[in-house]
C-alpha cells in the first residue's frame, strides 16, 4: 500500500499540500526561480509547515526524494485497518527500539507512523516508555493525525481520536 511513498514522480503547483518525513504536513507558497550558491536560476519549491512554524525550500526535480503526496480518503481507511490488526512486537531495549522506530519515522511511510504509535501506545500503557519512546510517540501520532485530518475532512483532534481508537487493544 504505502511500500516506497518518496519514489513516485511528484507534480507540485502552489497551494498543494505535501509530507515531508521530519516535518509532517506543509503547504507549497510558491514555486519559483531562486539563486543560491551553486547554480543559477534553479527552481524551488518554498514549503510552510504550520505545525513547525518551519519554512524549506527544496529544489523542484529533487521534490520527489524527500517528500510525497498526502494520502487520500481510500488509503486513509486502509491505514485505520492496519493500525487495528498490526500485531508487531517492540523491542524490550530502549536503544533496539528507538533505533527502529526513528528508521521508520524517517522513512515518511504512513504504515511506519501507525506501527510506531501502536507500539509505544501498548509500552505506555505498561508504563515503561524512555524519553526517546515519548518523542516518537508524540511525533507519530501528530504526524498521523495531521495527515488522515487532511485526507478524511476531519480535525487533527478528530482524528487523533480515530487513531487512538484504531490502535486500542480491547
Amino acid at each position: 500500500m504505502f511500500s516506497n511513498p518518496r519514489r513516485r514522480f511528484i507534480t507540485a503547483i502552489q497551494g498543494d499540500r505535501i509530507h515531508h518525513p521530519h516535518h509532517g504536513i506543509g503547504k507549497i507558497e510558491s514555486i519559483r526561480k531562486r539563486s543560491f550558491s551553486g547554480e543559477n536560476g534553479s527552481k524551488f519549491a518554498k514549503i510552510f509547515f504550520e505545525r513547525d512554524c518551519v519554512t524549506l525550500m527544496v529544489r523542484e526535480n529533487q521534490l520527489d526524494e524527500t517528500c510525497r503526496k498526502p494520502i487520500g480518503p481510500t488509503e486513509a481507511k486502509k491505514l485505520l485497518a492496519h493500525l487495528k490488526t498490526w500485531k508487531g512486537k517492540v523491542s524490550n531495549q530502549w536503544k533496539t527500539r528507538a533505533n527502529a522506530n526513528q528508521l521508520k519515522m524517517d522513512e515518511g511511510n504512513p504504515n511506519g507512523y501507525a506501527e510506531v504509535y501502536k507500539g509505544l501506545k501498548v509500552r505506555e500503557e505498561d508504563g515503561s516508555l524512555s524519553a526517546a519512546d515519548r518523542v516518537h510517540l508524540k511525533q507519530a501520532g501528530e504526524f498521523l493525525a495531521e495527515e488522515l485530518a487532511i485526507a478524511l475532512g476531519k480535525t487533527p483532534s478528530e482524528a487523533l481520536d480515530k487513531i487512538s481508537s484504531a490502535s486500542s487493544q480491547a
